[in-house]
Order: C-alpha cells, then sequence, then structure tokens
C-alpha cells in the first residue's frame, strides 16, 4: 500500500435522491464549505437520472444547471475513477423513476490522523454503518412511550 492510501482518512459515499429531479442547489455550498475547511474531500460526484421507463442515464454538471441559478463548474474534474458504470448502475436501481441523484464519494479528512495512528499500531476497520435519523428518531420516540407507559403502571 503507498503512503498516499496509508495517509488517508475513511472514505465514504452517499446516493442523495432528488424526487421528480428538482434539485435546487442549496447543500452545494455547504459541500464546499466542508472542503475549504479540510473536513471532507470530495473523490468523486457524479449524478444519473431514472427515466420514466427505467432506465438509468449519467447526467453531465452542465446539464443540471440549464438555468443558470448556480454554479457547479467548482465540481467539475471531481472524479477519481473509483465510480464505474456498475455503481451507477446500482445507484440508479435505488431511485424511483423520474427521480435523479449525486452519487459521492468522500474522504473523511477529519478522521485521518486517527486512522494513521490506529493502522501504524497495527488496528483495522473491521465493521462500519450508518443510522439514518428517521430510525433514531423512532428509537427515541419507542424509548419515550416505553418509560412513559411503565410510569402510568
Amino acid at each position: 500500500m503507498s503512503d498516499d492510501f496509508e495517509d488517508m482518512g475513511p472514505v465514504d459515499y452517499l446516493v442523495i435522491e432528488f424526487p421528480g429531479n428538482r434539485m435546487t442547489g442549496e447543500g452545494f455550498p455547504l459541500l464546499l464549505d466542508l472542503v475549504d475547511r479540510g473536513i471532507v474531500r470530495i473523490l468523486d460526484l457524479m449524478f444519473v437520472r431514472k427515466d420514466t421507463d427505467g432506465s438509468v442515464v449519467a447526467l453531465e454538471l452542465r446539464d443540471l444547471d440549464a438555468d443558470g441559478e448556480f454554479d457547479l463548474t467548482v465540481f467539475e474534474g471531481s472524479s477519481s475513477g473509483l465510480l464505474g458504470q456498475d455503481d451507477l448502475d446500482e445507484a440508479g436501481a435505488s431511485l424511483e423513476p423520474g427521480n435523479s441523484a449525486g452519487i459521492l464519494i468522500y474522504e473523511n479528512l477529519w478522521a485521518a490522523p486517527l486512522a494513521r495512528a490506529l493502522r501504524r499500531s497495527g488496528a483495522q476497520l473491521v465493521a462500519g454503518g450508518r443510522i439514518p435519523v428517521q430510525a433514531i428518531l423512532a428509537s427515541l420516540d419507542a424509548a419515550e412511550a416505553a418509560e412513559a407507559g411503565g410510569a402510568a403502571a
């Protein structure tokens, strides 16, 4: 493994669905802020659309900003080559017809020093994951209901 990879932080991906192909661009400045502050590094950013017939089409950044409302040129060239056609097809399979998605692969720069230290000590990541906010809220609601039910008894 090269030194570049040894120094990397954890790498994550997101597939973000935009119902009805409505992308406002509101999140782009926030993503840029994370990059500018050295919290994340964008490795890949691609967009796909799932047509009503179920076919999945890759979109160019210029296709997303036909009205000129937000500047996407800062994201051009955000391609490490990690995303392949299989990944685009898989992301598209998770979309509802008529929707589009952004596919983002990013390095967690904030965690790179910890990751380096752990690798030097021989540790390795053996599992990881994300807990959706909806699942956290449901769990908190269930705990609150159980607590209220126990107090009523």
